[in-house]
């Protein structure tokens, strides 16, 4: 079985991903001494003239990895948010909307931005990714834990290699690792954004104002690190109202269509979000002894906001009015958000025959909530009661212990680690009908509500094993047990507990890299994973506008098998990586939203998906000193074929079919370019590319209509900066996203034009 999946993965398309650092090693032999006679030079010997070799960097993870430090992102990259700094990594989409946004959803190169579960997100030791569900909006990682200062570096490992990760690790993995300075330091800065915005009856500017605060040092076995970020955004439409008429008695309305070609009026822009944000982030480590280190870590989040409609409606005397359309008041709402992490790990570094590791992480929901007016009345105005989703209470735990054994002692031939994991994820969504919308506090009866919990058990062994100095072949396993419990759904006047469900599965791995020479590398990696149902597939009851979000309790786990061969080469000052990847998903959880017989109102549900293939191509490219010193070039090309091959379980009231099709929100084409010319050590002017291709919404492919309200557009977005360390101490930086004004939906309007600058003071 593995090798008809290897030989089909060879068959298939293929090319993968990218590399961490390039080292110039190698000097060759010396050259042959003189001649000598009675203490006299008679002759030379033959001279040669040698070179370094460029030679790959040792490989630190089975297959493919990347690596981005924090100056390159701070010279070449107009970061506001922690996401901002990975977005030209090969493959990698992280579905960011605006500046703040809650939602970015990181997407790699076989799974799309409805697939948050399908990677695994890290601070440090504390997964950030939010396994309580595998959606846009709750299960999108936590980025704003942190800030783009706070970073010392980010790690994306590609792929479900290693045995260390869950089987959520099938899409990847980014490692986000924080500063800890060895001496005293300070810094200040300060970020300024305008974004012009055009579309439809909405025209203006929104801005985005942020300060960033970081300190740390060292103080003889203590280090330490203090962050803390403030940000005030206003952002673009998240959204438009839409309708099949013209309400009564009104103009003004914009003739549009939706996705699927049908009719889809404009009413005016909803979503118009104003945030405040705030980060505190810090980090303690005590050396107990010089191999033996504790480390805490802390973040807090808190987010306030005001969601505001720009109506193109007006009435017979011409004053503006909602037309009693509802989508105007689930537009109009306030939100506030407090989130706390916490770890505590106890790591040693021996750099003898045996290490160890424990890591204890907390997230908690220690407020989340969201209230908006229940309908529209007559003119501008709303009903005066309302409704209160919550998400208080939501919260997860990790424990992790793991232990390292070198037989043949550090550098021998062996490292074999070994592991074990657990953690409980735990999911509270009541919804509530508020007396005085604008008041949280006048909860009356519960309108709905969605709970429950999963946990999970594993066990887990590596070894990797130095075969031969050019070969090294990693093997290892993984087994979990699962299980979901305490699922309860209300509805109206209807309750139900959910029965408890189990499952447990073996995942094995291997990697085989053979270094040919210094700077050609091959990597043949198989793997299987398995995704085991989040909280939120499970029992999540939601309404978003006039879509339902229903609970499947009896959903089965995912199953993967990967396969990639990668092929990489170090050129001087550069590298090439051709990769080849494919990946096999049987009983896939997919969301679906679609109007299903007898049922009034569109559906959004979670279903278990026959079989689903990914296979194809990534080439990467890197090198500096390009025809001209200072001109660094990077690229990536993707090619991904993803088909449905069979989904009985399909529900069509149009009679379509999905299988054959193309699997939602996979893009069959995806590109990165950065050009970044550094005429001396104080400038550096870079021009960035990102392309994606098409992408599906529905199981069927039969969402066709693009930019519209809904669509996921293909779409070509080109940035601008120029950064200069005008001392030791002070830089600037000027930017522009986006300077061609694409205009492109991802479900949502995405930003337009925006412009940007910063000053950063150290001390």
């Amino acid at each position: 079985m593995c090798c008809s999946f290897l030989r089909s993965a060879l068959l298939g398309l293929p090319l993968s991903v990218l590399a961490s650092s390039i080292a110039l090693a190698q000097s060759g032999p010396a050259a042959d001494g003189p001649d000598v006679v009675d203490g006299q030079v008679t002759s030379l010997g033959a001279v040669r003239v040698t070179a370094d070799t460029p030679a790959l960097a040792a490989p630190g993870f089975p297959s493919t990895a990347v690596n981005i430090p924090i100056e390159r992102v701070e010279a070449t990259i107009n970061a506001v948010d922690v996401e901002d700094a990975a977005k030209y990594l090969p493959s990698i989409f992280i579905r960011k909307r605006n500046y703040g946004d809650t939602q970015p959803v990181l997407a790699t190169r076989t799974w799309g931005v409805n697939s948050s579960a399908r990677t695994l997100v890290y601070i440090d030791d504390i997964p950030i990714s939010a396994l309580v569900a595998n959606n846009n909006t709750i299960g999108a990682p936590r980025w704003g834990i942190t800030s783009p200062d706070a970073i010392d570096h980010i790690d994306m490992l590609y792929g479900p290699f290693s045995a260390a990760y869950a089987g959520n690790s099938m899409g990847g993995v980014m490692r986000i690792v924080t500063k800890m300075p060895d001496k005293t330091e300070v810094t200040i800065k300060q970020t300024e954004a305008v974004q012009s915005f055009d579309l439809y009856g909405t025209h203006g500017n929104y801005s985005t104002s942020q300060t960033t605060l970081t300190a740390g040092g060292r103080n003889g076995d203590l280090g330490w690190f203090f962050g803390a970020n403030a940000a005030n955004s206003f952002s673009q439409p998240l959204s438009m109202i839409t309708g099949t008429s013209t309400p009564a008695g009104t103009s003004g309305t914009v003739p549009a269509l939706n996705k699927l070609g049908q009719v889809a009026n404009v009413y005016g822009a909803g979503g118009l979000l104003h945030t405040r944000m705030l980060d505190l982030n810090g980090k303690l480590t005590y050396d107990i002894t010089p191999q033996w280190r504790a480390t805490y870590l802390v973040g807090y989040w808190s987010n306030h906001g005001e969601s505001g409609v720009d109506s193109y409606l007006t009435n017979a005397s011409g004053a503006t009015t909602y037309g009693k359309m509802a989508g105007f008041a689930s537009n109009t709402y306030d939100l506030s958000a407090h989130h706390l992490m916490q770890a505590l790990s106890l790591k040693s570094d021996t750099k003898g025959d045996y290490d160890g590791s424990f890591v204890l992480t907390h997230y908690d929901f220690l407020k989340d909530r969201q209230w908006s007016p229940a309908g529209v009345v007559s003119g501008t105005d709303f009903t005066t009661n309302g409704r209160l989703a919550s998400y208080d209470g939501t919260q997860w735990t990790t424990v992790d212990a793991t232990g390292f054994w070198r037989p043949q002692g550090y550098g021998g031939a062996h490292e074999v680690s070994i592991g074990a994991h657990a953690d409980q994820y735990e999911l509270n969504n009541p919804t509530s009908n508020l007396a005085d919308w604008q008041d949280p506090s006048s909860r009356t009866t519960l309108y709905s509500s969605g709970r429950g919990k999963t946990q999970t058990q594993a066990l887990w062994i590596q070894d990797a094993w130095q075969l031969a100095p050019a070969w090294l072949l990693t093997l290892g396993g993984r087994y979990e047990w699962w299980k979901a419990s305490d699922g309860y759904n209300y509805s109206g006047k209807t309750a139900v507990s959910q029965p408890e469900e189990k499952a447990d599965a073996f995942s094995p791995k291997a990697t085989l890299q053979w270094s040919v020479t210094p700077d050609w590398r091959v990597t043949g990696s198989l793997a299987k994973a398995v995704r085991f149902p989040t909280v939120g597939e499970l029992y999540q009851l939601v309404s978003t506008g006039s879509t339902y979000s229903v609970p499947n309790p009896d959903l089965r786990p995912e199953t993967v098998r990967s396969g990639e061969l990668a092929v990489e080469h170090a050129i001087d000052q550069g590298l090439l990586r051709l990769s080849l990847f494919q990946e096999n998903t049987r009983q896939a959880l997919i969301s679906q939203t679609s109007t299903l017989p007898n049922v009034a109102v569109p559906v959004t549900y979670v279903m278990n998906v026959g079989e689903l293939r990914n296979r194809g191509v990534e080439l990467v490219a890197q090198k500096d000193n390009v025809l001209v010193k200072g001109v660094e070039l990077s690229g990536s090309i993707t090619f991904v074929d993803s088909t449905i091959l069979s989904n009985d379980s399909f529900v069509s009231s149009a009679g379509t079919t999905s299988q054959g099709k193309h699997a939602p929100y996979v893009p069959r084409w995806r590109a990165t370019a950065v050009a970044t010319y550094r005429p001396d050590e104080a400038w550096a002017f870079t021009l960035a590319g990102r392309y994606s291709g098409k992408q599906y919404s529905t199981l069927d492919n039969t969402d066709n209509t693009a930019h519209v309200f809904g669509a996921f557009d293909s779409f070509r977005v080109f940035d601008l900066r120029a950064h200069y360390q005008i001392n030791d101490h002070l830089a600037a930086s000027f930017g522009v996203d986006n300077f061609t004004n694409e205009k492109y939906y991802l479900y949502h309007p995405f930003p337009q034009r925006t412009y940007m600058a910063d000053l950063k003071l150290s001390l």
